[in-house]
């Protein structure tokens, strides 16, 4: 099962990078044909650039769609293989949370009918999982007795990888936001005020889950180090990106900051969570190093 797992994670990587691209087409507005040409000495072949048409956006979805499935195959292969919640160091929270980005940036498109949030979901999770390839060991070995705990280890590293998921479309839709314009650059590209939509409904999700899974960190905590807190880097960390983004659920509200201003909260939301989930894990010292490499 371990090794069906990691093939499986192979295919995901291919699955990710083909959705980028089939993404970036649709978007981008232009497809690459193969059209024949008469000259002088006969018909040659040649590419062209043409306006593209529905086809790219159709085949995206389903590549992500496909890549969403891969993906919980290789969750569940390696859940069997390792005998617990697969979510005991980086290379199984980095599989999680891309199938999360995933998951959320397709339920997202079905509700709102656009295509433009899932260019950047699937860069997003391309790029975590080559990361994951790269830097991160595949091979199965006994967790550090914190981490033993299956049922609390579970729920709540679940919780916190679901909210990261979820406030992942809420990034895009950020970004989405400050690249369109007032003036509406991009015709593929939605208008601001169903970004500025999309980003709060997604922090609507990912906040209140981001909220429960510190709870449950707490609780997980004082079984593990007989406290509920104790201002550890990761817990001091996922505190401030907890605050951030209830200030921008709170400055959102706010005729003045219903613009711009909101949409880089939301992009210094989710480096936050980057910084809580990369850099406090692997580079800063604290009770929740437990990266695996």
């Amino acid at each position: 099962m371990e090794h069906l797992s990691y093939s499986l994670f192979i295919v995901s990587i291919f699955g990710a990078a083909l959705a980028f691209g089939l993404y970036t087409l649709n978007l981008v507005g232009v497809r690459i044909a193969l059209r024949q040409a008469a000259t002088g000495a006969g018909n040659i072949s040649m590419l062209t650039a043409e306006p593209a048409s529905g086809a790219a956006g159709r085949a995206a979805t389903v590549a992500l769609v496909g890549t969403v499935m891969t993906l919980a195959a290789t969750i569940a292969t390696r859940a069997v293989a390792a005998g617990r919640p697969p979510l005991g160091n980086m290379y199984e929270y980095n599989i999680a949370l891309a199938w999360g980005v995933l998951l959320f940036s397709a339920l997202f498109e079905l509700k709102y009918r656009q295509r433009a949030s899932g260019m950047i979901a699937a860069a997003l999770a391309l790029a975590i999982l080559v990361i994951n390839l790269k830097f991160f060991p595949s091979t199965l070995v006994t967790l550090v007795p914190a981490l033993q705990a299956n049922r609390i280890l579970g729920i709540h590293v679940a919780t916190m990888t679901v909210s990261y998921a979820a406030l992942s479309v809420s990034f895009a839709a950020a970004v989405l936001y400050l690249v369109q314009g007032d003036a509406r650059r991009f015709a593929g590209i939605p208008p601001r005020r169903a970004l500025d939509q999309i980003a709060e409904a997604s922090v609507m999700i990912g906040f209140p889950l981001l909220a429960l899974g510190i709870a449950l960190g707490a609780w997980w905590a004082n079984s593990a180090w007989g406290r509920y807190w104790g201002w550890d880097p990761k817990e001091t960390s996922a505190l401030v990106t907890w605050l951030i983004y209830a200030v921008y659920l709170h400055a959102h509200h706010l005729k003045s900051w219903r613009n711009e201003r909101s949409a880089w909260l939301l992009v210094l939301g989710y480096a936050a969570v980057m910084y809580t989930y990369f850099i406090v894990n692997l580079w800063v010292p604290g009770l929740h190093s437990y990266a695996g490499v």
